[in-house]
């Protein structure tokens, strides 16, 4: 049929031409199919019904639990029947909202709290908030705080869980905004929690990527060593956010998106933007030598 499969994502076939192109993601028996030309995409479902036991399911609004909603200028992504699921499912639909994921001021520990009795619990509530973070950027920290203590979870950290869920009931509707742009820029964003960790004092990296006003991927993620600076904790996110955004770059060269221009990266950390342009080390900065040359080059 003249896919080829892609480098940069597993699931995913391309097939370039100069009249058209399709794109074909699967993902086990679940497939999503489209293209440039409306004729050529239904040609190829037609090919694949005809080939294997399928069916054709019209235009995509639900898939793997991402509800998508069409409007004029732009699409709707969202997961409100999983959240209203999810509410259900722990005996959550009745509780109070809250404003917030997190208080401002968390700071959990390991030892906070009794031991719970029952730890399946917790670890089914975490592992359910984490699919919803698919299409809920707002709750990725918070998410990724309580995912910290799945070993061995305390009465502390469920009350934390359950603020979110009290958090998701006042916010069940949110998802992703879409919108038609001409705006062919890679952006991005990169943060990190120096020494957030009570337990071990590791950092957290926190990053977001744009393209043009949308937002494609997010982070929330505890960095694997402990940084001895914030600079070297904001250069160890700036790497990881240097990583996704030269991965979206190989993407659309395959997806045959033009970028108009180099991809931005944005710091609020000085000596980590000075770090990046400065090729020298010296005794306190030597140890993170591998993050500058990725970053530079």
């Amino acid at each position: 049929m003249g896919f080829v499969h892609s480098h940069s994502d597993a699931s995913l076939f391309i097939r370039l031409s100069s009249s058209c192109t399709v794109y074909v993601l699967v993902y086990v028996d679940d497939i999503i199919v489209t293209g440039s030309d409306p004729q050529n995409v239904h040609q190829f479902l037609d090919q694949l019904c005809s080939t294997f036991d399928s069916r054709r399911m019209g235009e995509l609004n639900f898939f793997l639990g991402m509800e998508i909603t069409r409007f004029p200028d732009h699409l709707f992504l969202s997961q409100t029947r999983y959240a209203i699921d999810l509410l259900k499912r722990f005996n959550m639909t009745d509780c109070k909202p809250c404003p917030t994921p997190l208080p401002s001021d968390t700071r959990l520990s390991c030892l906070d709290g009794d031991p719970l009795s029952d730890p399946s619990t917790y670890r089914s509530m975490v592992g359910g908030l984490q699919y919803l973070t698919l299409s809920r950027p707002d709750i990725s920290f918070a998410v990724n705080q309580v995912c910290q203590f799945m070993h061995n979870p305390r009465s502390s950290h469920l009350q934390v869980v359950k603020r979110i869920f009290r958090y998701i009931k006042g916010t069940v509707a949110q998802g992703l905004v879409f919108h038609e742009s001409t705006d062919f820029t890679l952006r991005s964003f990169s943060d990190a929690d120096w020494a957030g960790s009570v337990d071990d004092r590791r950092s957290t990296t926190g990053a977001c990527i744009f393209f043009g006003p949308n937002l494609l991927t997010w982070t929330a993620k505890k960095q694997s060593t402990v940084s001895r600076s914030s600079t070297e904790a904001e250069y160890r996110a700036l790497a990881h956010t240097a990583a996704e955004i030269r991965w979206f770059g190989f993407l659309f060269r395959e997806l045959g998106i033009p970028l108009r221009s180099a991809p931005c990266i944005y710091v609020d950390n000085l000596s980590a933007i000075y770090m990046a342009a400065n090729p020298i080390f010296h005794a306190r900065t030597r140890h993170i030598e591998i993050d500058y040359h990725f970053v530079r080059n």
